[in-house]
């Protein structure tokens, strides 16, 4: 039971960066812009001179400060859009900054054919310069698809069509999932509502809730089937496409962009899946636990965002923000001292968002502004232990990007499937202490709860999602896929995930999974099974690592710029992503959780299945 007290989280200050959207300093920052994308613009013609090495390290320079510029204004502006989706100047901003955001690609695009194209003689010359030099993880790692490239005008030309080809169909789901209604029985009275109010829903604690939200989901996406279907085979088959006119060298897979793009190798990826396979049943064993949480034999679609059942009547007070500040700063500091400085100055600054407002936009998120190199932690704050979870992560990506905060702006970016290594950490950390405050077996239940439904949803969800787009891919190199035959791919997807431990799979699942259509990125899902295990592997090597762990971490956590994933766990962790010991010895880490989580269930009577 929870206690009815209404708790909100403190509003952000943005303005340290910019004070509002007419902000002479924001003017000035794209007005610089401006002079440095047309200062590029002239260099480009010197790029296939005599000069070309000391143009292409001109621009290399106005590059990484043109980027500053144009990200600063950009994360200022989404900033501004996740607290009021409605705010007229901001979205005013948005749109303007499309344009600039196009011409910073075509003037910098040059440049990346240079270095892709260029002798190794001729980079090496190129690096030589020590402000460039920096660049030197970037430069080599992306020359590894060189063989992919198209000639420039080819490029150019590729990326002018794509707007209106690969993102339109991207940015026609998105106008179709915002303007989708769903016919949802509530109480007893049918309501028609948005998807996103409509999938809240499925969040509900009556099942009855959650089953009807969930039937009136897949009901409104049948509708749009084929719609949906146009719009996926669509964006396949221009991917393609791409990969079979960039093959001219050698034979390009549609899993060597996003492979390369998280810095990964193929072979470390099958290695992931083939260990996540292998233990699939443990996970399943998880799966039918929470079943059985909730009274049930198995688990139905609609049951796997559901909270925590309700079974013991302890009062479940929210927790407010500054303590829940305190807990997280305090979790982070058992690490060291430093992480938690780091929380309390986030907070200190008032970088942190948490209010509860109408129109602000769903979800969490941590960013950087590129100028200052200051965080900021989005989120909306009410108390709940979810809510305390979901901060800890926040501020795990931050912490993330402060530790990297005086490195080189070329060393600061990383893959997809290292982004989560700090959240994960930092939300394990704090489950843990979380769990060890816990007065009530339902206390316990709660933590528990979505420890399993994280552990579930990466083990079980996320390569659920990875079978069904890999089988897509193939079977559309043969033709365009109808509608029931994509209900039959993501159908056979689920039971070989699932199994048993799943009443029905939810064979719409591929229309209304925004992540597979969107069109500036494929395979949106293995990176989270990747972040996922090597972070809760790199959290159970600091039980054994001894003093001298946090040290290691940082370090581990500034390289994530600078190396491949492989390297990176082969100098800090000595681990071979590439064979499965790694994997399977994390995989291990997980069953004294899921063994307690049974005992928990024991403790509180539920009987078996």
């Amino acid at each position: 039971m929870t206690v009815d007290v209404e708790i909100s989280g403190p509003s952000w200050d943005l303005q340290s960066e910019y004070n509002g959207c007419e902000d002479p300093q924001l003017r000035s920052d794209l007005q610089e812009l401006e002079t440095i994308l047309t200062a590029v613009e002239a260099l480009n013609a010197n790029l296939s001179g005599p000069d070309a090495i000391s143009a292409a390290q001109k621009i290399a320079i106005h590059a990484e400060h043109a980027g500053n510029l144009l990200g600063n204004v950009y994360t200022y502006t989404n900033c501004l859009l996740s607290v009021d989706s409605q705010n007229d100047a901001a979205l005013k901003l948005d749109g303007s900054l499309q344009s600039y955001s196009k011409r910073f690609g075509d003037c910098f695009e040059p440049l990346a054919q240079f270095v892709d194209s260029a002798s190794d003689e001729q980079i090496e010359q190129y690096l030589a310069h020590p402000q460039v030099q920096t660049q030197a993880f970037q430069v080599h790692h992306g020359r590894k698809r060189r063989h992919e490239n198209l000639s420039l005008s080819q490029e150019s030309l590729v990326n002018g069509l794509s707007q209106d080809g690969i993102h339109a169909w991207g940015q026609l789901y998105n106008q179709l999932s915002s303007s989708l209604s769903c016919a949802i029985q509530v109480g007893n009275e049918t309501q028609t509502m948005g998807v996103a109010a409509a999938n809240k829903l499925l969040m509900d604690v009556s099942e009855h809730q959650r089953e009807a939200a969930w039937r009136g989901l897949t009901d409104a996406w049948q509708s749009q089937e084929q719609s949906c279907s146009a719009a996926l085979n669509a964006i396949a088959g221009w991917r393609l496409e791409m990969c079979k006119q960039r093959s001219r060298e050698k034979p390009v897979h549609f899993l060597d962009a996003p492979t390369h793009a998280s810095r990964l190798t193929r072979q470390t990826l099958a290695t992931l899946l083939d260990v996540s396979e292998e233990n699939k049943t443990e996970s399943q064993r998880a799966t039918a636990l929470m079943a059985r949480a909730y009274g049930k034999e198995k688990f139905a679609p609609w049951d796997l965002v559901a909270p925590a059942p309700v079974l013991d009547a302890s009062p479940t007070e929210p927790m407010a923000f500054d303590k829940a500040i305190k807990i997280i700063a305090d979790a982070y500091g058992e690490v060291d001292g430093e992480m938690a400085d780091f929380v309390h100055m986030m907070a200190r600054n008032n970088w942190i968002e948490g209010s509860v407002g109408p129109r602000k936009r769903p979800g969490a998120y941590a960013t950087t502004f590129p100028k200052s190199r200051a965080q900021r932690v989005y989120s909306t704050y009410t108390g709940g232990q979810l809510d305390i979870v979901t901060l800890a992560h926040e501020l795990g990506h931050a912490f993330h990007s402060h530790v990297m905060r005086d490195l080189p702006d070329s060393q600061r970016s990383y893959g997809m499937s290292l982004a989560e290594t700090a959240s994960t950490f930092g939300e394990a950390l704090v489950r843990d202490a979380l769990l060890e405050r816990s007065t009530s077996p339902q206390q316990k239940l709660n933590i528990i709860w979505e420890e399993l439904r994280s552990h579930t949803g990466f083990m079980l969800n996320i390569p659920t999602r990875f079978e069904f787009e890999k089988g897509l891919y193939e079977a559309r190199q043969e033709r365009p896929q109808q509608p029931q035959e994509m209900k039959a791919m993501m159908r056979q997807a689920w039971q070989n995930w699932y199994g048993d431990v799943l009443a029905e799979p939810d064979e719409m699942f591929w229309a209304s999974k925004l992540h597979f259509y969107i069109s500036g990125l494929s395979f949106y899902n293995f990176p989270y099974l990747f972040g996922y295990l090597f972070s809760s592997g790199v959290y159970a090597r600091r039980q054994i690592s001894g003093p001298g762990f946090y040290d290691r971490y940082v370090a581990l956590l500034c390289d994530t710029g600078r190396m491949t994933a492989e390297d990176i766990a082969r100098q800090h962790l000595d681990a071979d992503l590439e064979q499965p010991e790694f994997w399977q010895d994390t995989v291990d880490s997980f069953t004294p959780r899921i063994d307690a989580f049974e005992a928990l269930l024991d403790e509180l009577g539920v009987a078996a299945n």
